[in-house]
């Protein structure tokens, strides 16, 4: 009974998620107040905030809804090929499935149509941390088997890291009408940088890369659980 009334709280908060959504994407974040999210959710304002305490949070949700999705695509890849774990790899496959989203997209981008005042907002500081693009942990897990450069510690990567990938998802509205990229080229530009800058000298072997995968999916499971638990709120 209590797996049926969390699975249809969780259904609930969906339906709110979905909409708070829409709407931020429609109307953007300065329009899209917590009345008019629970008028076209079906449900009382009260109710949306038995979910999340405040209208910024709502909004957070939304998005930590989605990082969750990109990490779960993250894993999947992973999983299907343990290459998939290499920094070039992963940070590559995280700016195609971030910029596929619309509401990360939005984040990333630093579209201030769409998000306004939520983008100076503390509460999507977690959605832009480091922990997100990647954590010390997963750097740990990379530098002890040999994946990254010779000498090369997590925490030199610290600053470059960021400002390399982040960089990628800000160049977007700077960008020439007449550049004639696919997302696909942007995240190969982006894979071939980092493997360049911070890769080993020689690919390594399948071995490594197959001994390493476990480490790193855990890592990433435990960020997707802890951004699941966020989207939630209370239904976690």
């Amino acid at each position: 009974m209590a797996d049926v009334r969390a699975s249809e709280r969780e259904a609930r908060a969906d339906r709110i998620l979905d909409v708070a959504e829409d709407l931020l994407l429609r109307w953007g974040y300065r329009r899209a107040t917590i009345d008019e999210i629970a008028q076209r959710a079906g449900v009382g304002k009260g109710t949306v905030y038995l979910h999340w305490r405040t209208r910024e949070q709502v909004f957070f949700a939304v998005g930590a809804r989605e990082a969750t999705a990109m990490i779960d695509a993250v894993v999947a890849a992973m999983r299907a090929d343990p290459a998939e774990i290499a920094l070039d790899a992963y940070l590559s496959r995280f700016f195609l499935e971030a910029m596929r989203r619309p509401v990360l997209r939005a984040l990333f981008t630093r579209d201030a149509e769409t998000l306004g005042k939520f983008l100076s907002s503390p509460a999507r500081e977690p959605l832009e941390s480091g922990k997100l693009l990647a954590s010390r942990a997963y750097l740990g897990v990379l530098a002890e088997h040999g994946l990254l450069r010779d000498g090369l510690r997590p925490e030199d990567l610290d600053y470059p890291l960021p400002t390399i990938a982040f960089g990628f998802f800000g160049v977007e509205p700077l960008l020439p009408p007449h550049l004639d990229l696919t997302l696909e080229d942007k995240a190969a530009r982006l894979a071939d940088v980092l493997r360049r800058s911070f890769g080993p000298a020689t690919p390594p072997p399948a071995d490594r890369l197959a001994a390493a995968a476990p480490q790193v999916i855990e890592v990433f499971e435990d960020l997707a659980r802890t951004f699941r638990a966020a989207a939630y709120g209370e239904t976690s």
